[in-house]
């Protein structure tokens, strides 16, 4: 398969090279240092599971040019969906499937807005991984994709894609039920990135602080309330699943909303917290303690400061 990956940063960059190394056809898409890096030195993946490799695959800063491709790993931050969703017209074909594997539960209807209705794929990805330095990806642990056609069929296209997935080594699952997996990730990373952002501490300290754990399962429950309402198909136990994987997330581990925070970036914080705050005043579903980590950082959203 021909498969794009848009945004080669940690998730894009540690999937794409596993694909790149079992002999997909990858074309990366990347910017500055980074893109310089991969072109002069191919891109490194220093991995806890997998050891240290190099994959030379094709870098580009923009697709134009390029033929259809099969599929697309869509990897940008979710406020660069609209401007990265137009950039890959000229590689969508009729059965391109356009996998987002973003943070937040509303990218993919973004997606199709752009290219056409059913051109995106739901997906999760559960992985912690980061650049490290231009051209150099550190993966710490897991490796897992959940994806899906948003209508729960299993179609060519995604049963292609799922051996690709397979052939390259990477943990996945083919489900037909993916806004419920993007629902359970959602109620996961708004309570993981609003600790660990808020009180810039890793996930082990807020658990081992009984009033920022106490927190941490107030922010599940909203979430949880508010999937409830937006029908998402969340099961009746989610607190309690949510609360115990988070229980066993390395002690050192921090958000990527955290990195972007410390580094002064934009935040993800209007596809989060802020997306959960308009969708609770449309739904009639309080959320005090999503708002309080949505208003708090805030005046950081922009990055900068």
């Amino acid at each position: 398969m021909h498969i794009v990956v848009m945004g080669a940063g940690g998730v894009g960059g540690f999937f794409g090279a596993k694909l790149a190394k079992s002999g997909e056809a990858v074309t990366l898409v990347a910017r500055g240092e980074h893109l310089a890096a991969i072109r002069r030195d191919g891109l490194t993946v220093r991995s806890a599971v997998d050891g240290e490799y190099v994959v030379r695959p094709r870098a580009v800063e923009e697709v134009t040019g390029l033929p259809p491709v099969d599929a697309v790993l869509f990897c940008v931050k979710s406020f660069d969906t609209e401007r990265a969703a137009a950039q890959l017209r000229p590689v969508i074909g009729p059965e391109t499937a356009v996998v987002s594997l973003q943070n937040g539960v509303d990218n993919e209807d973004t997606i199709d807005a752009i290219l056409g209705a059913g051109t995106a794929l739901g997906g999760v990805a559960q992985v912690f991984a980061l650049i490290d330095r231009p051209g150099v990806i550190v993966h710490h642990f897991a490796g897992r994709i959940i994806f899906g056609e948003l209508d729960g069929r299993r179609s060519p296209r995604a049963e292609r894609l799922l051996r690709a997935f397979e052939g390259a080594g990477i943990a996945v699952e083919l489900t037909t039920s993916v806004r419920r997996a993007l629902w359970e990730k959602y109620v996961l990373i708004c309570a993981v990135a609003g600790t660990t952002a808020l009180t810039r501490c890793p996930i082990g300290v807020i658990r081992d602080t009984p009033p920022a754990w106490a927190m941490f399962r107030r922010l599940v429950e909203e979430m949880a309330a508010l999937g409830a309402a937006a029908r998402a198909g969340l099961a009746a136990d989610v607190v309690d699943q949510t609360v115990k994987l988070a229980a066993g997330i390395a002690p050192g581990n921090f958000s990527s909303l955290y990195q972007d925070l410390r580094q002064g970036k934009r935040l993800e914080l209007e596809a989060l917290h802020g997306h959960a705050v308009r969708l609770g005043e449309r739904l009639g579903v309080p959320v005090p303690t999503v708002f309080a980590v949505y208003a708090a950082l805030a005046p950081h959203a922009a990055g900068g400061r």
